[in-house]
Order: C-alpha cells, then structure tokens, then sequence
C-alpha cells in the first residue's frame, strides 16, 4: 500500500498545467492522444517536434538486460507519430546501496535520481541469468510485419543528468597490462551540457546517442542479451547516430517490438576501455515502415551512408563491411560490383565502431558528396 502511495504522489507532481504525460500500456492511447513532454514542461516552452505519445522510465516500463519476442510491449504507435523515450544508465550505481552514489559524488539527489534508484530496487534480472543494459520499451509499431524494415529517424536525444560514468577495468586480453586497477570516472557536465570535465583541463565535447536501439530478435532465437549486437540492431555502439541521422532495421516480429538505451554523452571509436560517458537521455524518435526486406542495420545522415560488419572476429567484421559497402553501391545506386569495390576503397572510411561487446563492429561512411550527379533527399535539415 505504501509504496501505490509513493507511486500516486509521484504522479501528482508529474501534472503541470494540467498537462500529464504518463507511460501508456499498448492500445491505451489512440492517435489522436497528445501527450505534452517533460522537456516542453521544464522549460516554459515547446521544444523540438511536437510529441504525440511518450515512455516514461517507470520500473514497469523498464526490461533489464535482454531483448525477445515475448516481452510484452509498454506503448503502441502509429507510423509517422513522434513519440519520446526516457531512459537511464544506472553504471556505476551500486544495487545494494545505490543512493549512496550520490552522495558521494556530490550529485544532487533530484527526480531523476530518484527515479533510478525506485527502477535499481524494482526492476529484476531476466530469471535465466541473461545480463545486459537497463532498457526501455518495448514500442509497438502498428502494421509493422516481419519481412519489412523500421527507419527510426532521431528527432533528438536530450541528456536527462549533470553527469556521466566511464569505467576502466583491467583482465581484458586487448587491456594493456599497465591497466592495473577498477576505476570508475564520474564526468561532471557544464551548465549548457555541451561538455563533460573529467579533470581541470580535460573537457570532453558532449555528443549524445543511444547505444542500443534494437528491435526482437526473431521468436526461434528466444531471449537474448543486450549485450552483443545482431542484424537487429542492440548494442550497436555507432557514435555518429546523433539528432538528426536515422537507423534501419530488419523487422522479425509484428509490430517490431523496438527497445532502447545504454545512452551515451560522449563516445571514441572503439569505446575502448568497455563503457563511453554513460548517462540517462530521451530519445525522440518517429518510426517508418518499408515494405523491403533488409538483412543488416543501415544508418544514414546528412552527409552519409553508414553499412555495418558485425562478428565475433574483427577481420570477420571487417570483411562484412566491406561486402555491405559493395552490394549498398551495386544495388541502391546502381554501379558495377568492381566499380562499387574501387569506389569503397577510393571514397569509403572503414572505422571501427566498438571492440568491446563480444561482437566486434566496423561501420563504412559512404559519402553522399562523391556521386555528383545524384540529389538525396533527406528528411532532416538543421
């Protein structure tokens, strides 16, 4: 009883105005619901696109490690709505005690903390033994069938702290051996969240992500971790998934079922040491149906065509980008196999998303500026 007390309260300091965006089960909400978002009540003013549904980080919303396809979905949308996403990082919160983090840290024991220590002490691990990031969803998508793609275009990703983690963790075989001792970093953002400081004179340039956006595996693959990344997205890691660029993915499921977190203020190539600037952040996304058949996840920006390589082996990966590069060239803009190998060589950079996930990552930018006789449109402009 105490604790439908807690929650009720909580609630009721949600309302501003009259306005009261709250977490809908599947087929709550119609389409022509609006819901106002947090970041419009906070500042006085609409920001950004107007949402029209929003998933709030309740512990109901919350899966805590694993995607699958029968994990019931918290919100339903329609193609085209925009709906926002809450999510938190809970790295480097200790589960026993985890209000304790604040304070020693000097961090402020706002809302947002204490909405992650209720989803800490509520949310538990998949009974299996299955571990992976604190996500949240999944969405529904109505009319979304196996067989087609989802393009989520990322209307914005806003920070939702002050702060961040980055860990370093010795016991890797690629750590170097001078890395001798667990340490985590607390990052301290600046007041405009444009820069993290982890020391005077270190100042990181804040660029925010998602690092997991996945739709369900397909129902024969049963549950799975977070962890590694598949051709259903997860744990992609792709720092250049900003505001304003967009992800594709293969749909296995009816209505995709797509899930999001492990946000990141800021990201090197490589996400070297395990973990980036781990952080809490909404996603503002809309969701696309294509009624095409795809096998990997397709980015895209402004500038760029970004194909991915996924393999437990990095060479491995690295070869698949290379193959993707080639067969995006040969069929979305109609060269010749070996006239799409010299362009990857002449024109694409191969980089390397991320070394840490047991599924290693390698990401091909396609430039849009090199095919002079070709417009694209784009649906973003800044």
């Amino acid at each position: 009883m105490e604790k439908n007390n807690s929650r009720r309260g909580f609630i009721e300091k949600s309302l501003v105005g009259g306005a009261f965006a709250f977490t809908a089960l599947p087929g709550l909400l119609s389409g022509k619901d609006r819901l106002t978002s947090s970041i419009t009540r906070e500042s006085g003013k609409r920001l950004g696109p107007k949402v029209d549904k929003v998933l709030r980080s309740y512990p109901e919303n919350m899966v805590w490690g694993y995607f699958g396809a029968d994990v019931p979905p918290k919100l339903t949308v329609k193609e085209g709505e925009i709906v926002e996403i809450h999510t938190v990082s809970t790295s480097g919160v200790p589960r026993e005690d985890p209000e304790s983090f604040f304070k020693e840290n000097n961090l402020a024991y706002d809302d947002h903390a204490k909405e992650l220590v209720e989803i800490i002490k509520n949310v538990p691990p998949e009974p299996s033994g299955i571990r992976g990031h604190m996500l949240t969803g999944p969405v529904f998508i109505e009319g979304a069938m196996p067989g087609d793609s989802i393009e989520i275009r990322i209307h914005d990703v806003i920070l939702r702290s002050e702060y961040g983690v980055n860990h370093v963790r010795p016991g890797r075989e690629d750590i170097p051996q001078e890395i001798k001792n667990s340490e985590s970093f607390v990052y301290k953002y600046n007041k405009k969240r444009t820069s993290a400081e982890l020391l005077p004179g270190v100042e990181i340039p804040l660029k925010p992500f998602m690092g997991v956006m996945a739709l369900s595996p397909p129902p024969e693959t049963g549950r799975v971790s977070s962890i590694p990344p598949d051709f259903f997205g997860g744990n992609l890691d792709l720092k250049h998934l900003i505001k304003g660029t967009t992800l594709t993915l293969p749909v296995s499921v009816e209505g995709g079922l797509f899930t999001t977190g492990d946000a990141h203020g800021a990201q090197g190539n490589g996400e070297v040491s395990g973990t980036a600037i781990e952080t809490s952040m909404i996603l503002v996304a809309e969701f696309v149906i294509h009624k095409k058949t795809i096998s990997m996840p397709l980015a895209e920006t402004p500038d760029h065509f970004i194909v991915f390589g996924l393999n437990p082996d990095l060479d491995e990966a690295m070869k698949q980008a290379l193959a993707e590069s080639i067969r995006f060239i040969h069929e979305h803009l109609g060269f010749s196999y070996e006239e799409a190998m010299s362009i990857s060589s002449t024109a694409v950079d191969f980089e390397i998303t991320q070394v840490v996930d047991r599924t290693e990552g390698v990401h091909g930018m396609i430039p849009k500026s090199i095919f002079t006789n070709r417009t694209f449109d784009y649906w973003y402009s800044s």
